[in-house]
Parts: structure tokens; C-alpha cells; sequence
């Protein structure tokens, strides 16, 4: 492929559900001229509470999708897949790839003064412990405590972002980290930014919150640059430059995309995920 095609290709984004277009969000600000694939999961989400090879399944179907649309990298945009599949998919394809779960990592390790790090996730992302080792790995005296936080993804998807009932259920989620005496917080889910302020409400001025979503762009854009397939204008006026897919419920997707992208959402196109 030449390099000045590869320049023009689009960047694919998937996630279990809609929590990816936090990364989105991000992405479109750091690199505004890149065009993106997204793909939302939404037939099978949740992937926090599904095994590892059933997560790194579903994951190799949605890159066999995303290759057919002629992506030049990839964005794993959930923390469960970064930290399931990540690893073996990065050795069968032949495309720069990247997960959610080490420019989280990398940034709190910088970030934290007392050396006592929280993780909040999915079952899966924290039975892992990904987090950790990527932590440790860094900062070998860091302190990590993960909690579980699985009624958080339904919560988003229900769209009761500003909701008493998320306030208590953060509360309930949060003491022990509280207690614990943690002083920064890694948000490690996608879809935990959309709850960020009930979250650092709960937890207090004194607790830095690191928003995985931003790092990863970050660390996109460095990527792509790096190796000369940054996008160097905008897209011509009229080409669609976002494009997003789902395995079900289209509608109720857009309807929730348009309340994260200031843009309207027009068109959310509803795929056989399992073809794949």
C-alpha cells in the first residue's frame, strides 16, 4: 500500500457497546482530520463478566470487520478486550494496534505522589490485573487496588448519568477505595468517563482521576505519526468521515451517541457480527 493512501485510510475503533465513543470523542479532538470506523458491540455486551476466550472470539470477528473496511490501525476501546485479547490479535494481523489499558497505566504511575493507585472496571479487566502489571512494571513499590464496578456499564448504557441511583451505587462501589487511602483513580472502563463527575464527587478533590480515553489518543496520534500515517488534511466536504456500526439496536446507539458527540450522529448501520 503507498504511503500517501495509507495516510487516507480510516482508523478502526470497536468497543463492546458505546462506551468506545468516549476514545472517540477524544480521538476526533486530538487528530480532528483522521476519519474513523467505529463498531459497538451492543448485541453482546457486556464483555466484563464473559470469559477470555470468549472475549478474544468476539474481538478477532470485529477486526476480520474492520479489515474489510480498510482501516489502517486499530483502537481496542475496552478495557476487558485490551486486556483479553490485545496480546494474541497483535500477533495475528499485520496493522498497528492499540488498547485502552497501558496509557491508563502509564499516566498514573506519573501522576500518583503516595504511590496507592485505584482501578475501577469491569469483573474482567480486574480479575486480570492487567493494571497492575503494567503498573508494577513501571513503579515496582506502587500500591494497586482494584474494585469491581459491574453495575456502572448498565447505568451509562441507560443513559442515568446525572441520577440519584448512580450517586448511591458509586458510594457503595467507592468506600473501600476511599478508606484505602488511595490519591489517584484510573477509570478503567470506557464508559466511567460519561459518570466522571459523580465519580469525583464521590471520591474528593484530593484524587486524580486518569481518563484512559485521553491517553490513548495521546498515544494514537504518537503512533500514527511515528509511523508517517497521520492524516494530513480534512476530508473533503461531503465524504463521511465517522462511520459507526453495531451488532443490534441501532437506534437506541445513535440516540446515545448524540448525546456524547456535538455533531449529530446521522447514521448507525446495523451488522451480522457472527458472518465474520
Amino acid at each position: 500500500m503507498e504511503e500517501t493512501n495509507l495516510k487516507n485510510l480510516p482508523i478502526g475503533v470497536f468497543d463492546s457497546g458505546v462506551g468506545g465513543l468516549t476514545v472517540v470523542r477524544e480521538i476526533m479532538r486530538q487528530i480532528p482530520k483522521e476519519r474513523i470506523v467505529y463498531f459497538g458491540d451492543t448485541a453482546r455486551v457486556p464483555y466484563g463478566s464473559k470469559s477470555k476466550e470468549t472475549v478474544t472470539k468476539y474481538s478477532r470477528q470485529i477486526v476480520r470487520f474492520l479489515k474489510t473496511q480498510n482501516v489502517k490501525a486499530i483502537v481496542i476501546a475496552c478495557n476487558t478486550a485490551s486486556a483479553y485479547a490485545l496480546e494474541q490479535i497483535e500477533k495475528e494481523i499485520d496493522i498497528p494496534i492499540i488498547g485502552v489499558v497501558k496509557p491508563g497505566a502509564v499516566t498514573a504511575a506519573r501522576a500518583t505522589d503516595n504511590g496507592k493507585i485505584g482501578v475501577i472496571a469491569t469483573e474482567g479487566t480486574i480479575n486480570s490485573e492487567i493494571y497492575t502489571q503494567y503498573i508494577k512494571a513501571l513503579k515496582s513499590d506502587a500500591k494497586v487496588m482494584g474494585k469491581a464496578c459491574p453495575l456502572f456499564v448498565p447505568l451509562v448504557e441507560e443513559g442515568l448519568l446525572e441520577d440519584p441511583v448512580t450517586d448511591e451505587i458509586a458510594q457503595r462501589y467507592l468506600s473501600v477505595l476511599i478508606d484505602s487511602g488511595i490519591d489517584t483513580l484510573i477509570l478503567g472502563c470506557t464508559h466511567y468517563p460519561l459518570i466522571r463527575s459523580t465519580v469525583g464527587r464521590v471520591m474528593g478533590e484530593a484524587v486524580t482521576l486518569v481518563n484512559p480515553a485521553y491517553e490513548t489518543a495521546i498515544e494514537l496520534k504518537r503512533l500514527l505519526t511515528e509511523k508517517n500515517m497521520l492524516q494530513d488534511e480534512k476530508p473533503a466536504l461531503g465524504t463521511n468521515q465517522y462511520q459507526f456500526f453495531v451488532s443490534d439496536g441501532a437506534e437506541k446507539f445513535q440516540h446515545f451517541a448524540n448525546t456524547i458527540f456535538k455533531y449529530g450522529v446521522l447514521a448507525v448501520k446495523q451488522i451480522n457480527i457472527e458472518e465474520y
